[in-house]
């Protein structure tokens, strides 16, 4: 995105109301004009409901132990913990090292409106569950008329 797209964003600020943390959002996002994306690890976003979705990123070769799911003003950041690659596995010498084990870290812009339910790591697969909650004053209701 370049600065004319940005400003885009900010012609649209008068027209609006209770929408400066989104706007707000997008331009810490897109910074100086330029998206700075890794493309590892690799992911999907699947909704897997009417009102449910999945996070699910490409962690083989960590376990557990190895990765880091936290979630902050809105941030949800998935990252590998320090690594020590000086300890071999049952204590084995590593004559040739192509699998890689490197560290990343990539986050998440959540809704203010979107809990996320837990995480789990299976076959090398992370899936995060989120789910949206429709708070009371966002359900569509009647106004009475006096």
């Amino acid at each position: 995105m370049t600065s004319k797209d940005l400003s885009i964003f900010n012609s649209l600020r008068p027209f609006s109301i209770g929408f400066d943390d989104m706007f707000d959002q997008f331009e810490s996002m897109l910074g100086n004009g330029r998206v700075v994306q890794s493309n590892y690890p690799p992911y999907n976003i699947r909704k897997a409901g009417k009102d449910k979705y999945a996070i699910e990123l490409a962690v083989a070769g960590f376990n557990k132990d190895d990765v880091e799911v936290e979630f902050e003003d809105n941030l949800l950041t998935v990252k590998t913990k320090k690594v020590d690659k000086t300890v071999e596995k049952d204590g084995d010498e590593i004559i040739h090292k192509g699998i890689s084990q490197r560290s990343f870290s990539r986050s998440f812009t959540i809704a203010d409106d979107v809990k996320i339910n837990g995480a789990e790591l299976k076959d090398g697969l992370l899936t995060i569950n989120c789910e949206k909650i429709l708070p009371e004053q966002k359900k569509k209701k009647l106004i009475p008329i006096q």
